[in-house]
């Protein structure tokens, strides 16, 4: 298999597919590519009609879109374990995944994935809603399990915020104690410690991902 990736410092949707290899060990050749280069579009235009990374291939099989990567990853390796194991368990993850795939716009637009940074900023009142629902979720399944992941084991579910608990720290933003305790849960975990120090030895600037000024 190979993952296409970019920066590592900027790539939000990158790191979300690359979890889940990392977390379950599984083979691949990561293909990092630097992100609006030539070199990239030129490089994933002849594996994927999008052009955009994550693109996994697997043999003559191209997946791009980071959750359908998770999908099809734990379908066609992990044997369906990277959802929980009750049903509706793994429709409780599913639904917040999909939440998280489709919204939280204001986040996004405006907290930029950069882990090297440690920045500050004005959030807008959608930014600060997108938070508080976060933060509700995080602290709804740390309630039912605490310091654990979102759904005990860790699960897609996990791999989809992850970039936000990163977020998170760049910008500073305060959480209530329970979703604080699993965004640092996050931050420490081996996978995100390697992601993080690969992105340190990155030296290429995303200047539109440069939000806010330095803390």
């Amino acid at each position: 298999m190979q993952l296409y990736i970019g920066n590592q410092n900027y790539s939000t949707w990158s790191l979300r597919a690359w979890l889940i290899f990392d977390n379950y060990n599984l083979n691949t050749d990561i293909i990092k590519l630097k992100l609006f280069t030539s070199d990239f579009y030129d490089t994933l235009a002849a594996v994927t009609p999008t052009a955009k990374v994550p693109t996994l291939v697997d043999g003559d099989i191209a997946v791009w879109d980071s959750l359908a990567i998770l999908e099809y990853v734990n379908d066609a390796h992990l044997n369906g374990a990277a959802w929980p194991n009750s049903v509706a368990e793994r429709a409780h993850a599913r639904a917040v995944s999909a939440e998280m795939h489709s919204g939280f716009f204001a986040i996004r637009n405006e907290m930029p994935m950069n882990c090297r940074a440690k920045r500050k900023l004005v959030l807008s009142e959608d930014a600060l809603k997108d938070i508080a629902r976060i933060d509700a979720i995080w602290s709804a399944q740390m309630e039912q399990y605490p310091e654990e992941w979102l759904f005990g084991e860790w699960s897609i579910a996990d791999a989809m915020f992850a970039p936000v608990a990163l977020r998170v720290e760049t910008y500073g933003i305060q959480l209530s104690e329970k979703a604080s305790q699993y965004q640092q849960r996050v931050l420490n975990s081996p996978s995100i410690q390697k992601w993080l120090a690969e992105a340190s030895l990155e030296t290429d600037v995303v200047e539109e991902d440069e939000a806010g000024q330095l803390a």
